[in-house]
C-alpha cells in the first residue's frame, strides 16, 4: 500500500467510529488548548511587563539616595539625603560621563492642588528641562518650562492628563489656568502626553515644576534630591555610563562601593530580573497545561489498543492476502497520528479565539506566536505517533491464522 492508500484507509476507520474518535480527539484538543493559551499568556504578561519598564525611559540609570539609620533603626532604600542639585550637575559634564547624554534631577513632594471650584491630591516633581527627554515623555498641549523658567524660579506647572481632567473640565481647558499649591499659585504652561501605568505608579497623576521653584517654596529652601534619572547615549553604552556615574558620585562622596550612600538601578537588569521571572512562571504553567496533554495521548493510546482488538479478524484477513507487517503497522500509526493531528489543529484555533476573547476581558494582550502553534501541531503528531507505535507493532505481530481463528 502507498501513502495515500495507507491515509485513506486510516481516515475510513477514525470516521467509522465516529463517537469514539470525537472522544479521543477531545482529548488531544484540550491539552493542545491549554498549552497554546498558556504560552500565549506567558508572552502576553512578559511583552506587557516590557513595556512598562520601557516606558520609564530610553537607555534609563536611576540614582537614589542610600538609607537612614538613626537610634538604632534603619530607615529603607532613599531614605537619605545624600543627593543633591550639584551631584546631578557634576554628571552633565562631558569629561566627567562621556556616555551619559542627558540627567533630570527630581525632588518629589505629595500637594494638594486648588483650583477655584475644586481640588486634587497629586505628586509634584521639582525637576529641569531634560526631564521629557530622559523619561521619554512628549507634551499633548502647551508647552515644558524652559531654563528661563528654572533660572527665575518660575512659577509655572506642567500637569499629567489624569491631574489635568480632575481639576478641569477637560485637558484643553486647563493651558493657562491658574492652580494653588500650597500657598502659591502657579500657571498651568502645558500638559503631558499620556504615559499610562508603569513600574513607578500612575504616570499620568503628575505635576511639574521648576526644581528650583519647588525648592523655594515647597521644600523650605532644601537642596534635597530624591532620584537623578540619567540616560546613556545608547543601549550599548549603558554599562558605561553606570560605570561613570558611580565613579563620580563617589569621588564626590569621598565613599567606596563598599559604603556608598547612593544606590544605581539599571532598567536592564530590572528587565532581565521580570523576563526570567515571567519565563519561569509561563514553563510552570505549560508543563501544568502539558499534563493535559499527557492524558489525551494516553487516550489516543487506549483507544488504539481497543481498535486493534476489535479489529484482530480485519487484520489476520488483510495479512492472509498478502499485506506486509509494514502496512498493517503504518495504518494503525496513520489512524493514531490523525485522531492527534485533529485534535492539535482545533486545539489551536480555540487557544487563538480563547486569546482574542481573555485580550479582551482582561485588557492585556495574549500574544499567541506562529512558531509556537506550529510547535503545538507538532507535539500533537508527536504524541500521535508515541501512542500508536505500540499498537502498531502488536498489529504487526499478528500471524493471520491466530487472528482469522480468533472470535
Amino acid at each position: 500500500m502507498n501513502f495515500v492508500q495507507t491515509l485513506r484507509t486510516a481516515v475510513e476507520a477514525v470516521i467509522g467510529h465516529r463517537m469514539r474518535s470525537i472522544l479521543t480527539v477531545l482529548g488531544i484538543f484540550i491539552g493542545i488548548a491549554a498549552v497554546s493559551l498558556t504560552i500565549g499568556l506567558g508572552q502576553g504578561t512578559q511583552r506587557a511587563v516590557n513595556q512598562q519598564i520601557g516606558s520609564l525611559g530610553a537607555n534609563l540609570l536611576m540614582v537614589t539616595p542610600g538609607s537612614t539609620t538613626s537610634g538604632g533603626v534603619r530607615g529603607g532604600m532613599g531614605s537619605a539625603t545624600t543627593l543633591t542639585m550639584e551631584d546631578a550637575n557634576a554628571l552633565t559634564d562631558k569629561t566627567v560621563a562621556p556616555d551619559v547624554s542627558a540627567v533630570a534631577p527630581v525632588t518629589t513632594t505629595q500637594a494638594n492642588i486648588q483650583t477655584s471650584s475644586t481640588n486634587w491630591t497629586t505628586t509634584v516633581y521639582g525637576t529641569n528641562t531634560d526631564w521629557p527627554a530622559v523619561r521619554s515623555r512628549a507634551v499633548q498641549i502647551g508647552a515644558f518650562f524652559t531654563a528661563d523658567d528654572i533660572s527665575a524660579g518660575s512659577a509655572v506647572v506642567v500637569l499629567g492628563p489624569t491631574t489635568a481632567t480632575n481639576l478641569f473640565t477637560t485637558v484643553d481647558q486647563s493651558l493657562g489656568q491658574s492652580v494653588t499649591i500650597g500657598s502659591a499659585d502657579y500657571t498651568v504652561v502645558g500638559v503631558l502626553s499620556s504615559g499610562g501605568a508603569s513600574a513607578m505608579g500612575n504616570e499620568d497623576d503628575v505635576a511639574l515644576v521648576p526644581y528650583t521653584t519647588a525648592q523655594q517654596r515647597l521644600m523650605s529652601g532644601r537642596d534635597m534630591v530624591s532620584t537623578i534619572y540619567v540616560s546613556a547615549a545608547s543601549t550599548a553604552s549603558l554599562s558605561a555610563a553606570y560605570q561613570e556615574v558611580g565613579a563620580a558620585l563617589m569621588a564626590r562622596h569621598g565613599v567606596t562601593t563598599d559604603d556608598a550612600d547612593f544606590t544605581i538601578t539599571s532598567l536592564q537588569s530590572v528587565l532581565d530580573v521580570a523576563s526570567s521571572i515571567t519565563g519561569t512562571l509561563t514553563l510552570a504553567l505549560s508543563a501544568l497545561a502539558a499534563i493535559s496533554l499527557l492524558v489525551g495521548g494516553i487516550g489516543v493510546m487506549n483507544i488504539m489498543l481497543v481498535s486493534v482488538t476489535e479489529r484482530v479478524r480485519e487484520i489476520g484477513l488483510r495479512k492472509a492476502l498478502g499485506a506486509t507487517p509494514g502496512a498493517i503497522r503504518n495504518q494503525f500509526l496513520m489512524e493514531a497520528v490523525s485522531l492527534a493531528m485533529v485534535g492539535g489543529i482545533l486545539g489551536i484555533a480555540v487557544g487563538y479565539a480563547a486569546g482574542a476573547l481573555l485580550s479582551k476581558a482582561i485588557g492585556m494582550s495574549v500574544s499567541m506566536s506562529f512558531s509556537a502553534s506550529l510547535l503545538a501541531l507538532g507535539v500533537s503528531a508527536l504524541v500521535g505517533i508515541i501512542a500508536g507505535v505500540y499498537p502498531a507493532s502488536r498489529a504487526a505481530r499478528l500471524a493471520p491464522i491466530d487472528a482469522l481463528r480468533s472470535e
